[in-house]
C-alpha cells in the first residue's frame, strides 16, 4: 500500500491576516478554490519549490464561532528554516509573539492569528546560542 502526504488543513477566521502570517514564514499561495454554493474559500500555501507540502487554509464565509480557540489538540505545523534567528527576528518585527524563543539555536514556536502552533526548526546543525534569544523567557504556550 502506498500513501502520499497531501496537505494539512486548518480553519481560519480572517483569511487575509492568516495568509500574511504564512507569507512571513516564506510560504506562497499555490492554489485557491472558491465555493459559492458551499460558502467557503480554500487557499493552499507552501514553501517555494515544495508545492507537495501545502497547508490548506479553510475560510468559511459565514464565520466560525469556534475560532480562534486554543488549537493545542491539533498539535502543530513544523517548518525547517535557513536561519532560525533571522526568521524569529522577522516575525517579531511584524508583531508576532515568539512563544518559545530559539534559545538553543535549534527550535522555536510561534502562533498564527488563528492560534495554530507553528514549530520552527533550524536546518542542519543548531546555531550557537545568541542574544536576545538565549536569555528570552517563554511567552504563553505553544
Amino acid at each position: 500500500m502506498q500513501v502520499k502526504y497531501l496537505h494539512t488543513m486548518v480553519r481560519v477566521l480572517d483569511l487575509e491576516k492568516s495568509m500574511e502570517f504564512f507569507r512571513l514564514l516564506g510560504l506562497e499561495e499555490t492554489r485557491r478554490t472558491e465555493s459559492e454554493k458551499g460558502r467557503f474559500t480554500l487557499v493552499f500555501m507552501a514553501p517555494p519549490g515544495q508545492p507537495e507540502c501545502p497547508v490548506e487554509l479553510t475560510y468559511n464565509w459565514d464565520g466560525d464561532e469556534g475560532l480562534p480557540s486554543d488549537s493545542r489538540h491539533f498539535g502543530h505545523l513544523a517548518y525547517a528554516v535557513e536561519d532560525i534567528y533571522d526568521m524569529c527576528a522577522r516575525l517579531q518585527a511584524a508583531g508576532v509573539t515568539i512563544n518559545r524563543p530559539p534559545r538553543d539555536g535549534h527550535m522555536a514556536f510561534v502562533r498564527s492569528p488563528d492560534n495554530i502552533s507553528i514549530e520552527l526548526l533550524q536546518m542542519g546543525d543548531a546555531l550557537p546560542p545568541a542574544e536576545p534569544w538565549a536569555s528570552m523567557p517563554n511567552t504563553g504556550h505553544w
